[in-house]
């Protein structure tokens, strides 16, 4: 950063500081406050840039279940694997990279892949259906993990494949919606959320006003940030100046984020998808929170197509995502961190993606890596 940059960082956290202790004493509680980010990218920016550690000790950063692939339940990756490893012929499973180093019950798709099952890593929903295309005699399934921002593109991979008439690719859905997360997350009662600290890029497509209804029924600031450290910081200003004024609202600091979100990205949202319960690692079943084909898509449901069976849902023995990714655990307080967990050998979910808590804290943390007692 330059000179006239940190100056400016400085200048904020001066000002975050005095409405912290104005917001406290409206508030009449006793500190810290604390505020939660519900995005990965969020998350990495705050541990590399070190902001917690200029911030006043009355104000707390969270991290949330902002990571897609942390998010994605235990039972998921187990239905994956059976996939991949029990189902004859063997399908082709397209993945996004960080997918396929998550741990399930019995190993991961790294090490599937290693014994002979079919994974291929892709960069977008098209990608798959183009493998599809290239491979008429073999089964390919998608992955589908990810929030609104990534949903459009399985939509219009699924829309694609009806449309050109793909009798070889589906989808595992396992795809999420972030508001009926974040209304959970405040049914915690050992979590203090004082205000949210809103993702831009699930916000780009569905808008700054969605938050307008956690704002209000919860009374709990939201706003959305952009990825830089001048950005969260000023989401975090707009959400105190809102809690000393005595204000909840929905608001955005991120010039990329409109009001009404993606309307065209929304629609294909709707005409693919129906909100439904969704799994989530910590949180548990969430009504409304995940994403299913509707009826007339059902035939690229990959779960009806090879008949998967229901897994358990369970964590790793000794693992604590879980209760990192639902902010009541620090990533340092893990007994594994550090030790049997690393981002060359991870055993939960929050280490292996790039965007999760443990691996933000992991790579830019202070802490002993070498081997715990």
């Amino acid at each position: 950063m330059t000179r006239q940059t940190n100056t400016a960082i400085r200048q904020q956290c001066d000002r975050i500081d005095q409405l912290c202790r104005q917001a406290l004493e409206l508030s009449g509680s006793a500190g810290p406050l604390g505020i939660m980010e519900v995005c990965g990218t969020h998350t990495m920016c705050i541990a590399r840039s070190g902001l917690s550690g200029l911030l006043s000790d009355n104000l707390k950063l969270i991290s949330g279940p902002g990571c897609p692939v942390c998010v994605t339940d235990q039972s998921y990756i187990d239905r994956a694997l059976h996939l991949a490893m029990e189902c004859e012929p063997r399908p082709i499973i397209a993945t996004y990279g960080d997918m396929v180093r998550v741990p399930g019950s019995g190993g991961s798709l790294a090490e599937a892949r290693a014994s002979g099952a079919r994974v291929e890593v892709v960069y977008s929903a098209d990608q798959a259906v183009e493998i599809a295309l290239a491979n008429g005699d073999t089964e390919v399934v998608f992955l589908a993990v990810g929030f609104e921002t990534t949903a459009p593109g399985a939509a219009l991979a699924v829309l694609r494949a009806h449309n050109e008439n793909v009798p070889n690719f589906s989808i595992m859905t396992a795809q999420k919606l972030i508001l009926p997360a974040m209304e959970a997350l405040l049914s915690q009662e050992d979590v203090r959320i004082d205000g949210f600290l809103c993702p831009g890029h699930v916000s780009v497509i569905i808008g700054w006003k969605a938050y307008a209804s956690v704002a209000a029924k919860y009374a709990r600031p939201c706003v959305v940030a952009g990825f830089d450290a001048p950005q969260v910081l000023a989401s975090v200003e707009a959400i105190l100046a809102q809690l000393a004024s005595g204000r909840t609202e929905s608001a955005s600091v991120y010039p990329s984020v409109s009001a009404e979100g993606n309307a065209r990205a929304l629609e294909l949202l709707d005409e693919v998808f129906v909100a439904s319960e969704a799994s989530w690692r910590g949180l548990g079943a969430i009504p409304e929170s995940g994403m299913e084909l509707r009826e007339a898509f059902g035939r690229f449901d990959a779960a009806v197509r090879f008949g998967l069976p229901d897994f358990p849902s369970r964590e790793i023995p000794g693992c604590r995502c879980g209760d990192v990714i639902c902010g009541r655990l620090h990533p340092t307080g893990c007994g594994l961190f550090g030790s049997r967990c690393t981002p060359r050998r991870a055993v939960g979910p929050c280490m292996v993606s790039s965007e999760g808590a443990c691996a933000a804290a992991y790579k830019y943390g202070p802490h002993d890596r070498g081997p715990r007692q």
